[in-house]
Order: C-alpha cells, then sequence, then structure tokens
C-alpha cells in the first residue's frame, strides 16, 4: 500500500508539468497567470500562439527544426555506417589488439561528453569547420556507446557456428556481414539510432559553440527564444517579444519528433534491448 502510494505521487509529480505545458499554448499571457493551471483556453488561442510561433523573426524556428533534422539525421547515418561494422568485429571477428580496441571504447564511454567539446573545438577550428553542418553532425556521430551495444548484441545472439557455415560454404567476410549478421541486427540498429538521435537533438552545448543564428538547431533556439521573454528577462530590448504561452508551444513541437520516431519504433527498441539478455 505505502509503496503505491509513493508511486502515484512520483507518477503525479512529473505528469502535472507535462499537464501544464500542454495547456499552455492554448492560452494567452494573461490566462496563463489569472487562470487555473490545469484549464483549458480556446482553439482559437492556440492558433494564435502558433502564427506568433511560426512569425517570429520570419520563420526562423521552422529553420531551426530544421537544421536539427540535418544535423541529427546526418549524424546517424555516418554513426550506423561506423558503429555496427565496429560492434561485429569486436564480437565475431578476431584481430590484432581486439581486446584494447575494446577497452578504449569502454574508457572513452565514461567521458562525459562536455569534457570532449573543448578539444573537438580546437580541432574542427584547425580544420576551419566551425560554423559549418560538419561541426556539428561529425562530433554528434561519434557515438561509443553504440558500438558497446552492438558489441554486446553480437556476442550474445549471432552464433559463431552459423557465420563459419556461411564462410564454408564460400561466402566472404563482407557478405557474411550483409547478409547474415546485418539483418539479425535491425533491433539493435534501431536501439542505437534512437538513442543517438534523442542524444542528438536534445544536445545543446556543442552546437551551442560550433554554430549560430539561423544555422543553430532548435534546442539553441529554444534558448535564444527565452531571452526574449520579457517575464525572464524585464529589461530586455529585443525586437522581437515572445510571450510564455508561445514558448511552451515551441518547446511541445521540440519534442515532437522524438515521441513520434519512439511510437513507431518502439516494437524494435523493446527487441534491442531484450535480444542481448539471452545466449543465441
Amino acid at each position: 500500500m505505502t509503496i503505491g502510494i509513493v508511486l502515484v505521487g512520483f507518477a503525479i509529480f512529473f505528469i502535472l508539468p507535462i499537464v501544464w505545458l500542454l495547456l499552455a499554448p492554448t492560452k494567452n499571457p494573461k490566462q496563463l497567470l489569472l487562470d487555473g493551471p490545469f484549464t483549458f483556453g480556446s482553439f482559437e488561442q492556440l492558433g494564435a500562439n502558433w502564427s506568433s510561433l511560426f512569425g517570429f523573426q520570419d520563420g526562423v524556428f521552422l529553420t531551426w527544426l530544421g537544421n536539427s533534422t540535418l544535423y541529427s539525421f546526418g549524424a546517424i547515418i555516418i554513426m550506423l555506417l561506423v558503429t555496427i561494422p565496429a560492434g561485429y568485429a569486436l564480437a565475431l571477428t578476431d584481430f590484432k589488439g581486439r581486446k584494447t580496441l575494446l577497452m578504449t571504447t569502454l574508457v572513452v564511454m565514461l567521458i562525459p561528453n562536455t569534457a570532449l567539446v573543448l578539444p573537438i573545438f580546437l580541432e574542427l577550428s584547425a580544420l576551419k569547420l566551425i560554423g559549418t553542418p560538419l561541426s556539428v553532425i561529425l562530433p554528434f556521430s561519434f557515438f561509443p556507446f553504440g558500438v558497446y551495444l552492438t558489441y554486446i548484441y553480437f556476442s550474445t545472439t549471432v552464433s559463431r557456428d552459423l557465420l563459419n557455415a556461411a564462410r564454408i560454404d564460400g561466402a566472404g567476410e563482407f557478405r557474411v556481414f550483409a547478409q547474415i549478421a546485418m539483418p539479425l541486427a535491425a533491433p539493435v540498429i534501431a536501439l542505437t539510432a534512437f538513442f543517438n538521435f534523442t542524444g542528438n537533438w536534445n544536445n545543446y552545448f556543442l552546437p551551442f559553440l560550433m554554430v549560430g543564428g539561423t544555422k543553430s538547431p532548435v534546442q539553441v533556439g529554444l534558448a535564444n527564444m527565452l531571452a526574449n521573454v520579457p517575464q525572464f528577462n524585464p529589461t530586455t530590448a529585443a525586437t522581437s517579444v515572445i510571450e510564455l504561452p508561445t514558448l511552451a508551444l515551441a518547446t511541445l513541437l521540440s519534442i515532437l519528433p522524438i515521441l513520434i520516431i519512439f511510437l513507431f519504433s518502439q516494437r524494435f527498441l523493446v527487441s534491442g534491448m531484450t535480444a542481448g539478455g539471452t545466449k543465441g
């Protein structure tokens, strides 16, 4: 009984802010402050906030969303091209330095991403890539956790005997990987891509340093919008003012892609998280 009460309390604690966020875009600033926090405003006001959001600085919010899409999906493509073969090689092939490479991957996983931002910035600056999409896409595609996930998956799920049988039948190593290992790895590919996409979409610090203005992703854009909210910056002299309900709508739209991808890929995500639990 006590555990149930505690769980209900935690659920309410986390759900109430989400409900408030969902209702906030249906109100104007006055209603948001004076009306009940969990009352619905109107669809007309929701439309007004929508127009205000996409009219902000000539529709820059849509540009920010497009930038986030470009950076996140561009990084996923590069990440998968590197991560899946790397995990396969570490799990199912023998080569000199294999254990050292695996230990290095595990160590790099423990390093906070923020600790790597400065050396990455200096490296990309030397290559004159700062301010370009590659300055965000290339660091985003660096995903040692994905290598470890695929290593665990291939180690526990894909049988070496199956691969050896294909080799005995005359299949080359690339054919074994592409036609046998890859189809079996669909769940872990989806899981790795989802984790990478979520981390990249929500990343603020690295894009904030690498790109700016209309090249910013949506998370950096939200911070720029926050600076134009009078309630948070009463002395601001910004030419474009954003009200709290409009900012709430922008926040909802910024998390919508992650929610959509999760809903459509959850079957693969669950398979990827559980497949490594038993030896194939």
